[in-house]
């Protein structure tokens, strides 16, 4: 396991500190936002240490195009869910901002399945889209820890991003499996 894959695996393994600080979390108990923060901001960080790493040293490998995506997906589907409605927090995100993010994400990652099974293989690789996307979502979890008034404008900003990756990465998909469904007929 190279150093790039151990800085995805450590973001995997800080999420459930981040959520166990969001669940615990009461104005009493105020240092546990701070705490989900600071866990949260070195999860973006090693986000983009692992990526950086893994071209600069030329360490990329089949476990990294699986861990570091998983890392992603995993910290801020956990944002977004437990700074939703269930948050004590006074600001969090509206139910209808949490449903854009997830269900965007589990068309991805079902779209990634299918083309797998039909194709035995698969390039994850973002786009500057998808890009956009995590750049913003990460932004707006930032924006709600940090409890900043203009939010609203961030999330905002972040939805529409996570639409248009998401109608992106879905004619994305149906190009390869309309590729593969030619060469078989042609084949």
């Amino acid at each position: 396991m190279n150093i790039a894959n151990k800085i995805s695996t450590f973001r995997i393994l800080s999420v459930p500190f981040f959520i166990a600080c969001l669940v615990y979390y009461s104005p009493e108990k105020a240092f546990l936002k701070n705490l989900a923060l600071a866990i949260f901001i070195l999860g973006v960080i090693s986000d983009g240490l692992d990526g950086f790493i893994a071209r600069k040293a030329k360490l990329q490998s089949k476990a990294g195009l699986i861990l570091d995506p998983l890392g992603d997906k995993l910290l801020l589907m956990s944002a977004f869910i437990f700074l939703s409605p269930i948050s004590r927090l006074e600001l969090k995100f509206p139910l209808w901002v949490v449903f854009i993010v997830i269900s965007r994400d589990m068309i991805i990652i079902m779209g990634a399945v299918v083309i797998y099974m039909v194709k035995q293989a698969i390039d994850v690789y973002p786009t500057k889209w998808g890009k956009l996307t995590t750049t913003f979502q990460m932004l707006s979890v930032v924006c709600v820890l940090l409890q900043w008034k203009m939010s609203p404008f961030v999330w905002s900003a972040a939805v529409i991003f996570t639409v248009i990756s998401g109608i992106d990465y879905v004619k994305r998909g149906f190009r390869i499996l309309y590729a593969l469904d030619n060469r078989r007929a042609t084949g």
